[in-house]
């Protein structure tokens, strides 16, 4: 009941941003997990801890804070928070493509998830006082004990289902809401401020992730990645909901949290059931019966093409840009220090997987938050190819990234039913589910003690990374690394310049118009998955011999959500902005410069990225590499 309710009461507040800007805020359980480290943090020591950086960290509010006004402050930011954010991001991608949204609003969720390590330090939650705010007194209930606020928690979710359904269903503000939600237009010539009612429904719902977290703190543990990622199964329960149902939202929420406890019950009592997050798979299994119910091949008749959505301009130098590129960074692998040879070499990496993202949402407009899901799966087979097979390098390394590109067209297949905000949904459940069952399946991974990535010999001699010393990193894995970007980078434009490219870009487009055409939709969208995952397998398997060392956590699922982030940023839609993503990357060639200039000042750089993001997907929807286009061909 514990966990049910919380995904319930987070529902609730999906289903009413959903309402006011037809939009899902990915961000949604990340803003309630800061405003939860804010309360727990007021209560001990009665200050406030500011959410926006350049403002001081903190400011004292109350000496003796009691429970009532630590929670009617947070309640209060969280309120301000979701007004602010629809004002400043939302509002101005309301007639924006699904993409944009998407990742403005995983910008707010990394940035969110930055300013906890910020705020707070990396012990996060561990250096936090955890009081329950609920009576949490044990009772007997048909012959077991359970705490008291389990039922406290489930009540609390139904009579703001109660109360949501009643007020949007008979007040006026809850009809002027679906006025303005379905009919922007009419509704203004009524005389209603769409932008009123946006942004009371947005402190709301943001008041109600808040409410949802702080009580459920006790129950559902805070952690900065764990507590975010509970928007997957509420965005489940808003799903089957279609968005509009609180009853239904709620009904779904309280079954999903209450089939995965009665999971991890069966695991505990059953030698037999692997040790696995089998209970991750439960939202998964709810989204995937729901898109393949209600999805189409093709969008429904009269439905208008996406505009706006990030140019692809013709690559024509982008071949030797790369060559030029990969010659300076070989010099610098040669020349620099090994901090410096280390970020080109991560840089690098991440350009080969940044690749992935540019192919299967750049030129097909697919959103998949699922890149590193898949590196992870072509990092382990290659290990296991290795260990078991003796291909060698790199014959073991194509086999993983072909064991990936397996995946990704499995993915593919019940996913050309869907499009846009719904195939996020879905490939970010799908990445969840891989991390907990693939990547926990001790007999693929090694389990919590991992796996040992043997070093790769290219006609016996050693091209891997380790050495001793200053010799660490070995420049010649940089420059193996380096020739495998410039290989796939030249592919990717050869494709995108092809007959490959036109019926990508083609559908990306309107696909009703490329079907007419005679273009294979389905055909293009599985070319692209297969495309994308062969590219992140290979990204993957470089990662696996820079880390030497593999754990389930190696291939996290905010690290796609990150990957995504830098790569819109930098130009989704060019192979260029892949390059440049890689230069961006956490530990990459950026975070060396800036701890270079004034140490520590990295630390910054996921927040300010969170931030520089959700900048882009307003203000400039090409990334920087497409405005710098066309600021030059102006």
């Amino acid at each position: 009941m514990g966990g049910g309710s919380v995904i319930a009461i987070l529902a609730l507040g999906v289903v009413l941003t959903y309402k006011a800007s037809g939009t899902v805020n990915f961000a949604h359980a990340a803003l309630g997990m800061y405003v939860a480290f804010a309360f727990y943090e007021l209560r001990a020591t009665g200050e406030l801890v500011l959410p926006l950086l350049g403002l001081p960290d903190r400011v004292a509010i109350v000496d003796r804070p009691t429970v009532f006004t630590a929670m009617v402050t947070c309640l209060a930011l969280a309120a301000a928070l979701g007004a602010l954010i629809y004002g400043l991001v939302f509002r101005p991608l309301r007639r924006a493509p699904a993409l944009a949204r998407v990742v403005a609003s995983l910008g707010l969720l990394l940035y969110f998830i930055a300013l906890i390590d910020l705020r707070f330090g990396a012990r996060g939650a561990t250096a936090l006082v955890i009081r329950n705010v609920l009576d949490a007194t044990v009772v007997d209930f048909a012959g077991a004990s359970v705490p008291l606020d389990r039922f406290l928690l489930l009540a609390v979710a139904l009579v703001l289902t109660g109360v949501l359904w009643l007020a949007y269903r008979y007040t006026r503000f809850g009809l002027a809401t679906r006025a303005t939600a379905e009919h922007e237009e009419g509704a203004i010539q009524i005389g209603l401020s769409p932008d009123a009612y946006g942004v009371a429904n947005w402190a709301l719902a943001s008041m109600l992730a808040a409410l949802a977290i702080i009580l459920a703190a006790p129950v559902v543990r805070l952690d900065p990645a764990g507590t975010s990622l509970l928007i997957v199964p509420a965005v489940a329960a808003a799903l089957v909901a279609r968005f509009n149902s609180f009853v239904v939202a709620t009904a779904v929420g309280l079954a999903i949290g209450m089939a995965q406890s009665e999971i991890l019950n069966l695991q505990a009592d059953h030698a037999w059931l692997p040790e696995i997050g089998l209970q991750q798979g439960v939202p998964f299994l709810v989204i995937l019966l729901t898109l393949l119910v209600g999805g189409s091949r093709l969008p429904h008749r009269g439905r208008p093409p996406t505009r706006s959505l990030p140019e692809s301009p013709d690559p024509r130098w982008t071949g030797v840009g790369v060559l030029v590129v990969g010659g300076i960074a070989v010099s610098g692998l040669l020349v620099l220090d090994g901090d410096w040879r280390l970020g080109i070499i991560i840089s690098t990496i991440t350009a080969v997987l940044a690749l992935s993202v540019v192919v299967v949402t750049g030129f097909v407009g697919q959103i998949s938050l699922a890149p590193y899901a898949f590196a992870g799966v072509a990092a382990f087979a290659m290990v296991r190819f290795a260990n078991d097979a003796g291909f060698g390098f790199p014959f073991d390394a194509l086999a993983g990234a072909a064991v990936a590109t397996t995946v990704g067209v499995l993915v593919a297949i019940p996913a050309v039913r869907v499009r846009g905000l719904d195939l996020a949904i879905a490939t970010l459940a799908a990445a969840v589910v891989i991390e907990e069952l693939i990547f926990k399946w001790t007999w693929f991974t090694g389990g919590a003690a991992g796996s040992r990535v043997p070093p790769p010999e290219l006609f016996g001699i050693d091209v891997g990374i380790a050495a001793r010393g200053t010799d660490y990193p070995r420049a010649a894995f940089g420059i193996v690394c380096i020739v495998v970007l410039v290989v796939c980078t030249l592919a990717v434009v050869g494709l995108r310049r092809g007959a490959t490219g036109r019926a990508w870009l083609a559908v990306r487009a309107d696909e009703r118009a490329a079907a007419a055409a005679g273009i294979n939709v389905v055909g293009a969208k599985i070319s692209a998955f297969g495309v994308s995952a062969f590219l992140a397998g290979i990204g993957g398997t470089l990662l696996a011999y820079e880390r030497q060392i593999l754990s389930p956590s190696s291939f996290a699922v905010l690290a796609s959500l990150t990957l995504l982030a830098f790569t819109y940023l930098s130009g989704i839609a060019a192979p260029a902005g892949a390059l440049l993503a890689g230069v961006l990357a956490s530990g990459g060639i950026l975070t060396v410069a800036l701890d270079r200039i004034d140490d520590g000042a990295s630390r910054y750089q996921l927040a300010t990225a969170g931030l520089a993001l959700v900048a882009a997907a307003v203000l400039f929807p090409n990334g920087i590499v497409g405005s710098l286009a066309r600021i030059r061909r102006r």
